[in-house]
């Protein structure tokens, strides 16, 4: 992998903050990488349709070249079988990065869901698992000012839950960044608040999710890592949950989609009722991502309020995670 170089960037952008230096460098890839610009052309062409739930919405896009995630095989024999398409080594020779930090490199997502995407590998080959990656979460969400950066658990929608990632959007892409401040002031509960950090818990919203909303790095760090291990795991495995975060003025908002399951049982269906809909952060987020066609039409509500409540986690353990959240927070 070839790290690109500000001179180079200058011809695509403005390189001023490294926010502006991804934006660069995803326009010198759709502009030198056939394959990056074939598929970021491809989404002038891609369809949508909205779902109105009244204080919400869910958007759908139909994206055939998403085929790729949307249908990966994550079994552990299938990851053991292949090279990891995220180790530098392995990257394409028309693939270029930015440098974040010492353990990261910014990457365009050659298969895109927004106009600028990225996908943020570690450098090093480490599983996808959060603990320990939080504060480079939130680093990175403040330095990718453009962007919303996503994290996915390895059975919540990572393709790659063999090699550590992120990934990240033009922000405003998804309908959760503009309903939050409506659901924070109209449809949440506090679940704790002490002068540094509020916590929130939202529930009639499909998903339920927990936001947490501070200026304090620190305190984030603690208690998103906090409230991860609250969530029900089996011994080895994270926890299910999928996480958007990014800076709006001054402060940070995360927020924390606690997961029950990885596919709903229409994924697995026969051709009459299945729909290939693999939930990850943008899914939470309120845009479901459908590579084929007959499912973008043939989607109907009932059948989005039946995803969403297979693979949000249940009413009881989510009780049993707010009860702790408020017990933890001092």
């Amino acid at each position: 992998m070839r790290l690109i170089s500000e001179k180079e960037l200058k011809k695509y952008g403005k390189t001023y903050s490294l926010s502006k230096q991804a934006i660069a460098l995803v326009n010198q890839q759709k502009a030198n990488w056939e394959l990056a610009s074939a598929n970021y052309r491809s989404l002038k062409k891609v369809q949508t349709r909205s779902f109105d739930f009244g204080h919400f919405r869910i958007d759908c896009q139909f994206n055939p070249g998403r085929i790729r995630s949307s249908a990966a095989n994550t079994s552990r024999e299938a990851i053991q079988s292949r090279p990891c398409f995220l180790c530098p080594g392995n990257l394409p020779p028309e693939q270029l990065g930015l440098p974040f930090q010492h353990d990261f490199t910014i990457l365009t997502n050659p298969y895109p869901i927004f106009p600028y995407h990225l996908t943020i590998p570690a450098n090093d080959h480490l599983p996808q698992q959060l603990t320990g990656k939080t504060e480079a979460l939130l680093l990175l969400s403040h330095a990718l000012s453009d962007f919303t950066v996503f994290y996915n658990g390895p059975r919540c929608g990572a393709s790659a839950p063999d090699h550590f990632h992120f990934q990240a959007g033009l922000k405003e892409m998804l309908p959760v960044e503009d309903e939050l401040e409506n659901l924070i002031v109209n449809h949440s509960s506090l679940l704790a608040e002490n002068g540094k950090i509020k916590v929130f818990a939202v529930e009639n919203y499909l998903r339920r999710i927990i936001c947490f909303r501070s200026d304090d790095k620190d305190q984030l760090v603690k208690h998103i890592e906090m409230a991860t291990r609250f969530l029900p795991f089996s011994e080895n495995e994270e926890p299910m949950m999928n996480l958007l975060a990014w800076v709006q003025s001054s402060y940070w908002n995360v927020v924390l989609f606690p997961r029950g399951l990885q596919r709903p049982w229409q994924y697995f269906a026969d051709e009459f009722d299945r729909l290939l809909v693999s939930p990850a952060a943008v899914e939470m987020g309120g845009l479901i991502i459908l590579p084929r066609e007959e499912d973008f039409y043939k989607l109907t509500e009932k059948d989005l309020i039946s995803v969403f409540d297979q693979v949000t986690l249940h009413a009881e353990d989510f009780n049993r995670l707010k009860q702790k959240i408020k017990e933890s927070v001092q």
